[in-house]
């Protein structure tokens, strides 16, 4: 099958995404089944919400092993939550257990500035990979977060921005992506990386 799978388990924000892939020409389910994914070519993990609520929503659904075997193989992109899912675990509320894709942490962000962070912010690239084709330094793109990642890897760590500290904005390792920040709602820049991981699913 040759569909991007949007992970539906109660906690994400989906039809943005969906209709930007739509806008864009590719194929691509909400996906509330493990079979769903199963069959998709690659996996998109929204996110909105308390870490844990949201943790909890993907166990309650059924879907956390179909999510967990996808990421293995498939190119996977968790979006703004279901970025930092993709990490250890969390502090946000209390102490919980994310998915363990990357190594490291989710902290509250430690700056003086206003949280959440709420709007457009430059990315800087610091390690290019396949959906930072097309990116320049300087691109704006949108952010809505009170929580950032610390990866215990530094070569994870793929985009940043400055919001009083450095924030990572994308991570990626092999097939697994996230992006903190919000690609459906980031205008051309946003559009840009959906395109380039969708382009992932031809080969």
């Amino acid at each position: 099958m040759s569909y991007i799978a949007i992970v539906d388990y109660g906690a994400g924000n989906l039809m943005s995404v969906h209709n930007s892939l739509d806008y864009l020409g590719f194929d691509n389910r909400i996906a509330d089944t493990s079979e769903s994914i199963e069959n998709a070519a690659a996996i998109i993990l929204p996110g909105v919400g308390a870490f844990p609520d949201a943790m909890q929503a993907l166990h309650a659904s059924g879907l956390y092993d179909a999510v967990l075997t996808a990421a293995q193989s498939k190119p996977f992109l968790g979006i703004c939550l279901g970025m930092q899912m993709l990490f250890t675990q969390s502090d946000e509320v209390r102490p919980c257990a994310g998915l363990d894709l990357l190594p490291g942490c989710i902290h509250r962000i430690p700056t003086a500035l206003k949280l959440p962070q709420i709007g457009w912010n430059a990315l800087s690239i610091l390690r290019p990979n396949a959906l930072t084709e097309g990116l320049q330094d300087g691109d704006y793109v949108y952010f809505v977060h009170s929580y950032m990642a610390f990866p215990a890897e530094e070569s994870d760590l793929s985009c940043a921005a400055d919001y009083g500290t450095r924030v990572p904005a994308m991570v990626a390792r092999g097939n697994v992506f996230g992006c903190q920040f919000h690609p459906e709602k980031s205008g051309d820049a946003g559009l840009r990386i959906l395109k380039n991981f969708a382009k992932l699913t031809k080969g």
